[in-house]
């Protein structure tokens, strides 16, 4: 392993402006859809004067359930708080489903004046919003029901022995919550029935919940491989404290990757953690630090976000697997990750002799709740 020295850290100031900019655009976003959402009801439906003021508080209640009802959690962890922890993450993605129904009942009946058509208005409401309810309960189970995806990737003069042989990739598991002990145990099963040489888990395994984790990590020690279990951190990580995961971790079979290269039979693994909060890290350069152990040679090389991607490739990486984006988890969002990782926030990318996987993940944040993609396990095929 080779040390990288001290940390670099941001300024007070810089991570209060981050964060405070962050916060207004989420509250910004969620109080112009709650308003969008009542300004809607109101003038598609008859609500009286008194029923809007009941309707004022409840869109109120809900737009800050979530915030409440994890907090709660967080303090409070049992049945109960689950169930309340998983409702208000529900309201957050039927809202989303609810604002595409409003937005097509618009234009519907924009189209309906313009055309002059003849349309059972009440009739097209309802159907429009019992939609994207059934919509999110499909988007429930979807996020519940992870798939297995089969990848091929190819590594410049890899050795014989790993030649047509399977690694596994998951990323953004989110245990805590919502993702329990027996989800984990249906992935690992998953997991096994591949027969990988070794499994890579790049980050965002916890949610950032307290409580009893282990009980939660426990079936990791059920995989089955021949090089064994890599894991780096990611953000969730550091919001449960990176000491805290580590030890959690340490009682298990995955061996944590702290910014440093390890041999597995003439194949390099390169693992660099997500940088802690308000640590300032320099991935390209990090990298290049650890490049003298793994220029030239057959390497992959694990990180969570798929960041930096040009410098990466041309520091001799042959094979990067990453997570993060949830390839936006709730349509439309998808564009958005699209936008912020360009181009590079899902699927198989190849840059000559560099590869590029990144993974939407396996579990969720937020709504337990997957829309225009499948959760996956990646099962990447080397040669």
């Amino acid at each position: 392993m080779i040390k990288l020295g001290r940390k670099k850290f941001y300024s007070a100031p810089m991570i209060f402006l981050q964060i405070g900019s962050l916060l207004s655009i989420a509250v910004v976003s969620l109080f112009g859809a709650h308003f969008f959402l009542y300004f809607s009801l109101t003038h598609l439906f008859c609500i009286s004067d008194k029923h809007k003021d009941y309707l004022i508080f409840l869109l109120f209640f809900l737009g800050n359930s979530f915030i409440i009802f994890s907090i709660i959690a967080h303090w409070k962890e049992n049945v109960v708080t689950r169930i309340f922890y998983f409702l208000s993450g529900f309201w957050w993605g039927l809202l989303a489903n609810l604002m595409l129904a409003i937005i097509a009942i618009w234009i519907v009946l924009w189209l309906n004046d313009l055309l002059v058509l003849d349309i059972n208005i009440l009739a097209l409401e309802l159907s429009f919003f019992t939609l994207a309810f059934l919509l999110s309960l499909y988007g429930v189970w979807n996020a519940y029901s992870p798939k297995i995806k089969n990848v091929f990737a190819t590594i410049p003069n890899l050795p014989e022995n790993w030649q047509a042989k399977k690694i596994v990739h998951i990323s953004d598991v989110h245990l805590g919550h919502l993702y329990r002990a027996n989800f984990l145990r249906r992935i690992v099963n998953k997991i096994n029935s591949q027969h990988p040489e070794m499994v890579a888990i790049t980050g965002d395994l916890f949610d950032g919940m307290d409580g009893n984790l282990e009980s939660l990590t426990s079936p990791l020690n059920n995989l089955k491989t021949n090089y064994g279990v890599f894991f780096v951190n990611g953000n969730h990580e550091t919001y449960l404290g990176i000491e805290k995961t580590h030890n959690i971790l340490e009682k298990t079979k995955v061996r944590i990757l702290r910014d440093e290269v390890i041999d597995l039979s003439g194949l390099k693994l390169i693992g660099i953690s997500y940088p802690d909060r308000g640590e300032k890290k320099d991935i390209p350069a990090t990298l290049k630090k650890l490049r003298p152990d793994f220029f030239g040679k057959p390497n992959i090389f694990i990180y969570h976000s798929p960041i930096n991607i040009s410098q990466i490739a041309k520091n001799g990486v042959n094979l990067q697997l990453s997570g993060h984006t949830h390839l936006g988890q709730i349509f439309p969002f998808n564009f958005i990750t699209k936008i912020i990782y360009h181009g590079y926030d899902y699927g198989l990318h190849c840059i000559d002799n560099y590869t590029l996987y990144v993974t939407n993940g396996v579990g969720t944040w937020g709504p337990m709740m997957r829309i225009g993609n499948v959760p996956e396990v990646v099962v990447i095929t080397l040669k």
